[in-house]
């Protein structure tokens, strides 16, 4: 991993960036992006996530895929099998399955050509943020998987149907504030 490897692959992270905002505007007029309610909470939440996709890329290229490119015949093989392994630790979220069975793909080829992490995880943490803001929490279990995703609470469910009130508990709920016609008028 070379710095000029770093800096020929930089275009991946605007690519990213680009993405992200474009997403974002979608989201904003689809009323579906939620921004955090403090800064400092959702930066402290960024770089958490930004080590983690980190770890992830680090699992996913620099054990699996060098590994993979060993054992297979072929490049695309060795490429497809890790892409794969990637989503399937993401079941049974279907967003996320799909999701990072294509950042699996593409981080893959993109490693292969550049040879650099870094950029490559600068990229998954925007494109992560970005999916854990545009899409609302409910529809992508708040990007759970396994059994974090099959225990996800669902949000509760609010009635559409009106009240019902017995009409003795109405009329003595209103006792103190009826008056007769005669007691309302001046």
């Amino acid at each position: 991993m070379s710095s000029t490897g770093f800096l020929r692959s930089l275009w991946v992270v605007g690519a990213a960036f680009l993405l992200a905002f474009s997403a974002g505007l979608l989201a904003s007029r689809l009323q579906t992006l939620h921004t955090p309610a403090y800064a400092a909470l959702f930066v402290k939440r960024c770089c958490g996530y930004a080590i983690w996709a980190f770890l992830q890329e680090f699992l996913l290229l620099g054990f699996f895929l060098l590994r993979l490119l060993r054992l297979l015949p072929d490049r695309k093989t060795a490429m497809m099998a890790a892409a794969c392994m990637f989503a399937v630790v993401h079941l049974p979220n279907p967003i996320l399955t799909v999701l990072t069975l294509l950042w699996g793909w593409v981080s893959c080829q993109l490693f292969l050509r550049y040879r650099n992490l870094y950029t490559l995880a600068m990229a998954h943490a925007i494109l992560g943020t970005c999916l854990a803001i545009t899409i609302p929490g409910p529809v992508v279990h708040h990007m759970r998987v396994g059994l974090g995703y099959l225990t996800y609470p669902p949000p509760p469910q609010r009635s559409q149907k009106d009240q019902i009130v017995s009409t003795p508990a109405w009329v003595s709920a209103e006792a103190p504030t009826r008056r007769s016609w005669r007691q309302a008028r001046p």
